[in-house]
């Protein structure tokens, strides 16, 4: 079953609004919709042809507590650079790989000052929300987009970014909504929530908890720790004798320190992963070890996009790589480049002021654009005259002022005795 709810906002760039939303949870997904207060704007009549090279960069994690999404995120970033270039329409996309790493290792101090030193256009990244907020000011103050697959934090929708900040993945307040909601669907009246001390664990801890005592249930042990931590034992402990029917492990790639541990005295059926720490376990764990859990994680199912993702893992093998054993965020990484280029062929510019200036439109934000999905498609009603609304291989996106999509999907999934997930039922 899927439930859908409509928010409705209207938001400037200086950021100061939050997002306002009604939610009803059922047992697969939950689709947010939203429509942008903006005028409609007539089509630029720019037509003719482009000679463009649009530099991007990318600061997603080779490293860190979050390097399991690094490979699907990488290769979404290829793979559509590869099909843009392919379709020889006026714009060249060259792309150079860059390291985020994570809050701990802090990768980022040496690997966004390379990035900016190419002149690139935009950086894609990072995947964590505490890792981009770290050089987010650096991205922006040189005119540079900064453009996130992944990032979640509610903290950017009302961030001062000059206008240059963008993001495919829904902010936490939707997914907070999904897990509370699908938590208290299953039948449990307290809750106990393991969380990342930083500004995605903490965001989404909140709006988990929001939801799940609006639906009439109880938070009674919530730990923290801090990216880096090697030992989770107190934390355990705090949550045991809490005694909740039900955990939420709110945390990055640390759940695989914590879940031997924990496994071993809570039933697996009882847990809740998120979107930091979904991850294909198979033989990781003894087999069953997770049977039973379910966790949620932002972008149309798996099983909904099964020809992307087989095209993705054949591009990436072709390239030399290894075969992907995740895909998340992939798809959103593959919307930010194939957004990216068709906001600089709209604005026939490669200058990041001239592109954030269109995403909005070519994402169908602004008005009554003409749908597409494809690359060529879009950019031939851009070299047309005509204004092109991008739908993704991760949702219709739809921008708002703020750089959030305004229409998303949480996908929630459960975990079978492989210890492999699946759309839930």
């Amino acid at each position: 079953m899927s439930v859908f709810a409509k928010a409705f906002a209207s938001r400037s760039r200086t950021r100061k609004a939050g997002l306002v939303g009604i939610a009803l949870v059922g047992a697969s997904a939950l689709v947010l919709s939203g429509c942008a207060a903006a005028d409609e704007e007539e089509p630029s009549g720019d037509t003719g042809t482009r000679d463009l090279t649009l530099k991007i960069g990318t600061a997603l994690p080779q490293t860190g507590n979050l390097a399991f999404l690094g490979p699907p995120e990488n290769a979404g970033v290829a793979y559509a650079a590869s099909l843009i270039n392919a379709a020889d329409l006026g714009i060249t996309v060259d792309v150079t790989q860059g390291d985020s790493g994570d809050t701990d290792n802090k990768a980022y101090e040496t690997e966004i000052p390379r990035l900016l030193s190419l002149d690139v256009s935009a950086i894609i990244g990072a995947a964590s929300s505490g890792t981009s907020l770290q050089f987010i000011d650096q991205v922006v103050g040189e005119g540079v987009i900064q453009f996130s697959p992944a990032n979640t934090s509610d903290a950017f929708t009302t961030y001062d970014d000059n206008g240059l900040y963008f993001r495919t993945a829904p902010s936490d307040v939707l997914q907070g909504e999904v897990l509370g909601n699908l938590i208290a669907d299953d039948g449990h009246q307290t809750l106990g929530m393991l969380v990342l001390n930083d500004s995605y664990g903490t965001g989404l801890a909140k709006y988990t908890q929001e939801a799940f005592e609006a639906a009439g249930g109880e938070v009674v042990a919530q730990p923290t720790y801090n990216t880096g931590d090697t030992s989770f034992d107190s934390q355990i402990s705090t949550l045991l004798a809490a005694d909740p029917d039900a955990i939420a492990l709110i945390t990055f790639e640390e759940v695989k320190t914590i879940l031997p541990n924990l496994i071993s005295s809570f039933p697996s059926e009882n847990l809740y992963f998120v979107d930091g720490n979904l991850a294909q376990f198979g033989d990781q764990l003894p087999a069953g070890a997770l049977e039973g859990a379910k966790g949620t994680f932002p972008g149309l199912s798996i099983d909904d996009i099964v020809e992307f993702t087989g095209a993705l893992d054949e591009f990436w093998q072709a390239e030399g790589n290894p075969a992907l054993t995740e895909f998340t965020y992939g798809a959103e990484a593959f919307d930010a480049v194939m957004l990216l280029a068709l906001a600089s062929l709209a604005a026939n510019s490669t200058e990041g002021a001239d592109i954030a200036a269109k995403l909005e439109e070519v994402s169908g934000g602004t008005g009554e654009g003409e749908k597409c999905s494809t690359f060529e498609d879009c950019a031939n009603i851009i070299l047309e005259g005509g204004v092109a609304d991008y739908d993704g291989q991760s949702g219709p996106i739809t921008f708002n002022e703020v750089g959030d999509p305004t229409e998303a999907t949480i996908g929630i999934y459960q975990f079978g005795p492989d210890n492999r997930y699946s759309a839930a039922e």
